[in-house]
């Protein structure tokens, strides 16, 4: 954890990664590591970021994430931010449930 409750987070997608969501208060920072993330963003064209592209998701943001092959992302996210927002889903996981 980072001195202003950022947490820096490794996470693996492949397939539907989340539901949409959307975080109200916190914006989220996606890092690529290695493969490719289809990044969709309520009413804006989709894009596909990869290996050593950034992006910011902004707080209010509708947004879900896929990949057809294992995608390596780091999360800079703030410590209170909800895993799919305040959408519940078989992925979901509380923040008490997340490993750090």
């Amino acid at each position: 954890m980072l001195k202003n409750n950022e947490y820096v987070k490794l996470a693996k997608i492949k397939g539907q990664a989340v539901p949409w969501h959307t975080h109200e208060n916190e914006d989220e920072l996606f890092y690529i590591v290695s493969g490719k993330l289809l990044m969709e963003i309520e009413e804006k064209d989709s894009f596909i970021m990869e290996t050593g592209d950034r992006f910011v998701v902004k707080k209010g943001t509708t947004h879900r994430v896929s990949s057809k092959e294992e995608c390596l992302i780091i999360l800079i996210e703030s410590k209170t931010t909800k895993h799919t927002g305040d959408v519940s889903s078989a992925i979901t996981k509380t923040i008490e449930q997340q490993s750090y």
